[in-house]
């Protein structure tokens, strides 16, 4: 049924490109939306699928970096608050403000008072775009929370930043969907086996991942945004940066939701480093750690596990001890740090998540270094002008190429939506109404999806139960999403594999019929495959 990938592979090798860009991460995936939207021919590959990496296990939160404060990185802060509230204006539905809920423990390396004055500055860096912080005292904090344990605590605060109501890979991937509606060619599951210059163009030889295919790919230049593997990428290549990159691994736990406040909890780990307790529609995200490590293929551990429960049943008051019993599905992913030199610790009050962009302005290709998804605007623009200055022209330089689509449009979506009373299918599952979700994840293709379920009202059933996921939206992701593997959409495209164990997911009935929406002819072939990757004896 992927058609889209198919076409979109053939027609790689069979042109000259302006720009082709390694990863389909955050800095790849808004790199290929800026360039392609200024009127740039970009080519986009990706050697597993798109967000596949860091840019699918982070905590959700698109925020201006409180914490590197206390590191004195008063321009950085200055800067992620910026990015932040231009983010929450381009994108209302989908990076929103939230309160976040902070206890310090009696013994706490700072007073209470001196952290929340903390806020006040960060409160004024962010040009008061957010509800003002509070001070709170413990009494105030259980009676605001009662999960809350406040026996060891302190005092605390309130303040405001903000997360992503959807996963970070559904946002990373809006940005790959607009590059291509704009006339980008992307294609996921296509490795870079190596990059050569003849005169004034780079030859990448590539491989279909899934096929064995191998083609060649020509560019004028090369954008290397391949996240955690940009520096063995930059070695194949024969290119020298300045920057290179030490992982931090990170790890979060979902388990059933441990309170409806709607608020992130945040404590201070065993270790000195924030901890969250994350709202997650029906469930609750915890996390994280921040161990250095050497490959950028983590795995938790059971030490990382137990880390993370024995600090939630420290912190807060549940009825009985959370396990690993509790843990419905698990995130682990490694922070790529950009420093220079060889020397470097991934220490979270020494080292910011700050990008860098090494160019090379002779062969013209560009290696980006680390980054956050509040930045992430300012990395297409950014990459936008170092592109222009190797004299690639952009037609259509001052197009704006983020943000949700204008009021007009979203207003004939809910006026077409209220007519055919569309959030009355809205499955009980559901954390919010049909009309906000998909608006949200579809944009103006949710007019379209609409028109769909009016014609054939089948279309607006649950497939999979407790997943939140409409028939249509199976079809609209086999049609322009470019889904390979069953994880694709699972865990990706969607959170179902993040909120649903995987016991819950391979017995619904309703998989097998998803699977033959997204893959046709090869359904079988494909649910088996995801079997075989969750090491599911059949």
């Amino acid at each position: 049924m992927n058609n889209l990938r198919k076409s979109n592979i053939g027609k790689l090798p069979q042109q000259e490109f302006d720009v082709l860009i390694l990863g389909g991460g955050i800095n790849g995936a808004v790199s290929a939306a800026a360039l392609a939207a200024k009127g740039v021919k970009v080519a986009l590959i990706d050697k597993g699928d798109f967000a596949g990496f860091t840019s699918s296990n982070s905590s959700n939160l698109a925020w201006g970096g409180i914490k590197y404060l206390e590191s004195y990185e008063y321009a950085l802060v200055n800067k992620l608050c910026k990015s932040r509230n231009h983010l929450m204006r381009s994108y209302p539905s989908t990076v929103k403000e939230i309160r976040f809920l902070t206890s310090i423990q009696k013994g706490f390396r700072f007073p209470p008072f001196f952290i929340y004055m903390g806020t006040l500055l960060y409160w004024a860096m962010g040009r008061f775009f957010t509800k003002a912080p509070n001070y709170l005292s413990s009494k105030s904090i259980k009676n605001k929370e009662q999960v809350i344990d406040t026996s060891n605590v302190n005092g605390g605060f309130e303040y405001s930043d903000c997360y992503l109501y959807d996963n970070d890979a559904r946002f990373v991937f809006n940005f790959i969907r607009s590059s291509m509606s704009y006339g980008c060619i992307a294609a996921n599951y296509v490795e870079s086996l190596g990059s050569k210059r003849e005169g004034n163009i780079w030859i990448t030889d590539a491989k279909d991942t899934i096929s064995g295919e191998q083609i060649q790919i020509r560019s004028k230049c090369i954008i290397n945004a391949c996240g955690p593997f940009v520096d063995p990428v930059n070695n194949i290549v024969g290119e020298k940066t300045e920057h290179h990159h030490v992982f931090s691994k990170g790890i979060h736990l979902i388990v059933d939701k441990i309170t409806d406040s709607n608020k992130v909890l945040t404590f201070f780990a065993d270790d000195g480093r924030l901890f969250f307790v994350i709202p997650m529609g029906t469930k609750t995200c915890i996390g994280t750690t921040d161990s250095q490590v050497e490959n950028p293929y983590a795995k938790v551990t059971e030490e990382d596990r137990q880390f993370v429960l024995d600090n939630a049943n420290k912190l807060l008051d549940l009825a009985k001890p959370l396990t690993k019993h509790d843990v419905i599905s698990e995130r682990c992913g490694v922070r790529p740090l950009a420093i220079k030199g060889k020397d470097g610790k991934a220490d979270w009050v020494q080292l910011s998540r700050k990008h860098a962009i090494d160019t090379n302005s002779e062969t013209h290709y560009m290696s980006i270094f680390g980054g956050k998804l509040t930045d992430c605007i300012n990395v297409g623009n950014e990459v936008a002008d170092i592109v222009k200055s190797f004299g690639i022209k952009l037609p259509y330089l001052d197009k704006k190429w983020y943000g949700e689509p204008d009021d007009s449009i979203k207003e004939e979506f809910m006026h077409r939506a209220e007519l055919m009373n569309f959030d009355a299918l809205t499955p009980e599952s559901s954390s919010e109404p049909l009309t906000q979700r998909f608006w949200r994840r579809y944009g103006r293709n949710a007019i379209n999806m609409l028109e769909s379920i009016r014609e054939n009202p089948k279309k607006g059933e649950l497939l999979i139960k407790n997943s939140e996921y409409l028939t249509v939206e199976l079809e609209h992701a086999a049609n322009r999403e470019m889904v390979t593997k069953l994880d694709d959409f699972l865990r990706r495209r969607s959170k179902i594999s993040l909120v649903l164990s995987q016991q819950q997911i391979l017995a619904d009935p309703g998989l097998l019929e998803a699977c033959h929406i997204l893959f046709g002819d090869q359904a079988e072939f494909k649910l088996e495959e995801y079997k075989q990757s969750l090491n599911v004896k059949i």
